[in-house]
């Protein structure tokens, strides 16, 4: 597995570089033919709570998903273990999943490319901007796969039946919605 470790506001050093390797490469164990994995840490001065300064968040990528988790807690080595923990469950729960084969072997999820922040003439602010691929799926597929992604709030995917873009999100009462964009 290809491991990429960065950080923001905050200096990875060697031990620091070694306990997330270790962390993560005991990974393999759960969610085999891991592709490449990305560690972001990072120290956020403006959280409003101490105990939400030190932020982790792992992406690991295969053939059929990619999963994703964050953890915040007051310590950077206790958020890449809650992190670790988190993928771990997640990890386990896609293995439990009854996965239909896509037969094109494309992942269901595509891959991601970010942009950091991007200024707009008015002062107004794009804090991040993400591009990636949309691989066809059926609404359940995208409903996993949001849940595995860990995305509370939404998920964008190409609707395999509609030939359309859709947006699938989480209800305040706990159901789900789908947005099916019509071009006027």
């Amino acid at each position: 597995m290809q491991l990429t470790i960065t950080g923001k506001n905050i200096e990875i050093n060697d031990t620091l570089r070694k306990y997330v390797e270790k962390k993560i490469g005991r990974l393999d164990r759960y969610l085999a033919n891991i592709i490449d994995g990305r560690v972001e840490l990072e120290k956020d001065e403006g959280a409003r709570s101490a105990d939400d300064r030190q932020i982790a968040q792992v992406t690991l990528r295969t053939k059929n998903v990619v999963l994703r988790a964050e953890e915040a807690t007051s310590d950077i080595f206790t958020s890449i273990d809650a992190v670790v923990d988190k993928m771990q469950r997640q990890a386990d729960r896609y293995k439990g999943k009854r996965w239909r084969g896509r037969g094109d072997g494309i992942s269901a999820a595509g891959e991601e490319a970010e942009v950091e922040v991007e200024e707009a003439e008015e002062g107004l602010k794009i804090a991040r901007r993400k591009s990636f691929n949309l691989v066809p799926m059926d609404e359940m597929e995208a409903l996993e796969q949001m849940q595995l992604l860990g995305h509370e709030n939404f998920f964008v995917f190409y609707n395999a039946k509609t030939s359309k873009v859709n947006v699938l999100y989480r209800r305040r009462d706990g159901t789900y919605g789908l947005i099916d964009p019509i071009i006027s």
